[in-house]
């Protein structure tokens, strides 16, 4: 075999750096699957905790790596990014636990859906990031375009109060209802079964609820990525850090999920937060372009992005923790 292959680069990246990063994520999700989540069960909220802390200290080992391998600036514009995606994640578990309350998927059977929603993550994510980094390289410009939108959305999250989307008049449910045979009772943790067609009762591959709950994460996944991915252009266009912190950051979201799903009302300041960072993120391109910077500063990326998120959930428990305080009062 030729060594030197593994050494071409790809996106920008030694390929070597690729297979490594790949096979590392394989090798966790079989370690997942595989041996601590072979039986569909219920998982605590004290494993949940454990899986999640495991999951931030492997993304982080790997930022060092990065940090140690490629270079400072890039170490720091993938914790940049990693920090990012695991705050934007908080609103998409919010909108996974909605779903999985929706279609009455039961605690036990939610870990399947996670995990295979997981693997499409990676794939949509990988294309996504590679589409626009391709774009970039063709035409810098877009850049500018991203960073825009980046603060035109951080503004609208700023002033848009928030409400829960009725998923009963989601489209994308009512296409899947049309177009597919859906049971209306779940079969285990099974995707599909073979039952009898109503009327001809000739047996036909039925979808269950577990599978329409999986195309919606995905579905919502897409539309977080879209503030998420031109939000880490914003900070760096290197592919393999772009890539490699979301996937990381995600990761651990399907670890995070059990555990925050209950008390995610607990952040409700936070969003205002990831707005600003929004905002900062689009902002510091046009910053950084009327100071004649090649790039703004990344270790001021990193510490701003920082302080206004652990503000938001500072500013978040603390509010929360008050008014659960004077709750009791105002009822009596």
């Amino acid at each position: 075999m030729d060594l030197t292959l593994l050494a071409t680069p790809w996106l920008g990246t030694p390929l070597y750096l690729w297979l490594a990063f790949l096979s590392l994520v394989a090798l966790l999700l079989a370690f997942d699957l595989g041996v601590l989540h072979r039986k569909s069960e219920e998982i605590s909220i004290r494993q949940s905790l454990v899986l999640s802390s495991g999951y931030i200290v492997i993304g982080l080992t790997f930022g060092a790596f990065v940090w140690w391998h490629i270079g400072a600036e890039s170490g720091l514009a993938y914790l940049t990014g990693f920090v990012i995606e695991k705050t934007l994640a908080l609103d998409n578990i919010f909108v996974i636990a909605l779903i999985f309350s929706f279609f009455g998927i039961p605690r036990r059977y939610q870990h399947r859906a996670l995990f295979w929603g997981i693997l499409g993550v990676i794939v949509l994510r990988g294309i996504m990031i590679g589409a626009g980094a391709t774009l970039v390289a063709e035409f810098h410009w877009i850049l500018y375009l991203f960073a825009a939108f980046l603060v035109l959305t951080g503004i609208k999250m700023l002033f848009t109060e928030d409400k829960e989307p009725d998923l009963d008049k989601n489209p994308l449910v009512g296409f899947l209802r049309r177009r597919l045979n859906v049971t209306n009772e779940l079969d285990g943790d099974r995707f599909f079964v073979r039952r009898p067609l109503a009327g001809s009762g000739r047996l036909a591959l039925h979808a269950t609820p577990l599978f329409l709950a999986l195309v919606l994460i995905e579905a919502a996944d897409i539309i977080f990525a879209v503030d998420s991915v031109p939000a880490i252009f914003a900070i760096t266009t290197d592919a393999f850090v772009i890539y490699t912190s979301n996937i990381f950051a995600i990761l651990g979201l399907r670890a995070l999920y059990f555990a925050l799903a209950a008390m995610i009302h607990r952040f409700r300041y936070l969003k205002p937060a990831l707005a600003l960072v929004l905002v900062f993120i689009g902002s510091k391109v046009f910053v950084a372009e009327l100071m004649g910077l090649d790039k703004f500063p990344a270790a001021v990326s990193l510490g701003v992005t920082f302080a206004l998120i652990a503000g938001g959930v500072v500013v978040s428990l603390l509010k929360t923790r008050q008014e659960a305080k004077t709750l009791p009062t105002a009822n009596s």
